[in-house]
């Protein structure tokens, strides 16, 4: 018995040295630039306070199947048509009030696979396009 509790010591301590020991130096690669997503055009390009809740098409370029249309800094619940093009309903509250509004795409982060899960990409947001409401 002694020499079989022998055995598994020296294996557990072999097992943990080549896996970089409890003190080890090993971290998790960090993650990589994402792809930019970017606007072209937005259609409908203005609206009028007050008006219904209306669609918003993006088109661009970059968008992932998890892009996501911001309007205002407000995410919005997003439908991929393609690669170039999203689209989101905009409710009428948000835009009960004349003015400007930013409207951006967001790429969102892509979890790391690698070893100590490490890896992946971060999340990118395209520079914003003015929308208007009169």
């Amino acid at each position: 018995m002694k020499h079989l509790a022998i055995a598994l010591l020296i294996a557990l301590s072999a097992f943990t040295l080549a896996c970089g020991g409890y003190g080890s130096s090993q971290t998790a690669a960090p993650p990589t630039a994402g792809t930019m997503p970017t606007i072209a055009t937005l259609a409908p390009g203005s609206t009028t306070h007050g008006d219904a809740a209306f669609v918003l098409t993006v088109t661009g370029t970059n968008y992932s199947a998890t892009a996501v249309i911001n309007f205002g800094g407000v995410a919005q619940t997003t439908n991929q048509v393609s690669a170039t093009q999203l689209t989101a309903t905009i409710a009428a509250a948000d835009i009960a009030n004349a003015g400007t509004v930013p409207v951006t795409v967001t790429d969102p982060a892509v979890a790391g696979t690698g070893p100590y899960g490490g890896g992946g990409t971060l999340a990118e947001t395209s520079g914003p396009m003015t929308f208007t409401v009169n």
